[in-house]
């Protein structure tokens, strides 16, 4: 069996309002309102679980009926919950978010669930979970302690780490966490703010070079930079690969999601060790057919994967069961 792969981050319940024609932020705008399962963490647990890769989740979630059914929907995809904490309250976060009639983001507001939840968890069972666990996928910026914790055990079991931001504040003030990271996957404008410096409207091989140059100065071994429609940038030190990788072209129905699809789809790749050009392919894919849907991952990827000649294979034996846990 494939080691498993733990991911420690957040659950959010989105609420998404979606207009129906062009948004005016200043009036009224007709159109629908959901609420979906979101949170980086949770995003990429269900993704990577879908993808055919046995996943270990640690995060907490509210004991309410929302926080059940984020779990149960997570157990059906295939995810092992032994390291998700219930909580009364505040379990899992909030996000507010407003989408114009292409489906583009045009405005949000976060509320953050309350991570000493997560940093109590952490604490008390982190070293049981990466002794468990072959790689790690951390979502950063959760706070300064869960960061430096999971790193420090990590490195110490010598396991890989793959690392997505959340806000960038606690990279921007700790930017040695970096260096600690396997791969680390941002877009454009976090990347941006890396190097102190607006990218908007830069062109492919300038954002290029000045990547080479970042992880060979101060980088992790390897780093991918999202850049929306136009596809992404990427370079590993390691090996010296580096490249450029369109976006597929396709109808938008949500954008968001589409980082954290990216992500997980460039991971698998690889953990199944797969050289970082072949795995920005399939991250490309999965963000393709996630802003296909309007929810935050893509409810059909287990079936998309099949029928795909691409991830064949990467893909578990047929009728293999990864799902370890039950609700």
């Amino acid at each position: 069996m494939e080691p498993e792969v733990a991911v420690v981050g957040t659950v959010f319940i989105d609420c998404k309002g979606f207009a129906r024609q062009r948004y005016n932020p200043l009036g009224r705008n007709l159109g629908s309102i959901s609420f979906v399962h979101g949170g980086v963490g949770r995003n990429v647990a269900e993704n990577l679980a879908n993808l055919g890769l046995p996943v270990i989740f640690v995060s907490s979630v509210d004991e309410s009926a929302l926080g059940k059914e984020v779990a149960g929907r997570l157990v059906r995809s295939g995810v092992n919950l032994d390291y998700l904490t219930f909580a009364a309250e505040r379990g899992m976060g909030m996000w507010l978010a407003v989408l114009d009639q292409k489906g583009d983001l045009v405005g949000s507001i976060s509320q953050m669930p309350d991570l000493s939840l997560l940093a109590g968890l952490v604490e008390e069972k982190g070293q049981a979970v990466v002794e468990r666990a072959g790689h790690i996928v951390l979502e950063l910026d959760l706070n300064e302690a869960i960061s430096r914790r999971v790193v420090e055990v990590a490195r110490q079991y010598g396991k890989s780490i793959y690392g997505i931001p959340g806000n960038l504040e606690v990279i921007l003030n700790n930017r040695d966490l970096l260096r600690q990271m396997d791969c680390f996957i941002c877009n454009e404008i976090e990347y941006g703010r890396l190097l102190g410096t607006d990218l908007s409207g830069a062109e492919i091989e300038d954002l290029q070079e000045k990547l080479v140059l970042f992880v060979d100065q101060e980088g992790p071994p390897s780093m991918v930079i999202t850049l929306g429609s136009r596809g992404s940038v990427y370079y590993d030190s390691r090996t010296r690969e580096k490249g450029y990788q369109p976006a597929f072209q396709t109808e938008l129905i949500d954008s968001s999601g589409a980082g954290d699809a990216f992500f997980s789809g460039t991971v698998m790749g690889l953990v199944k060790k797969r050289s970082l050009t072949e795995s920005v392919i399939y991250g490309t894919r999965v963000a393709q057919w996630t802003i296909q849907v309007a929810e935050n991952t893509c409810p059909v990827l287990k079936e998309k994967i099949r029928n795909e000649d691409l991830f064949v294979k990467v893909l578990p034996p047929v009728g293999k069961s990864i799902n370890k846990a039950a609700v």
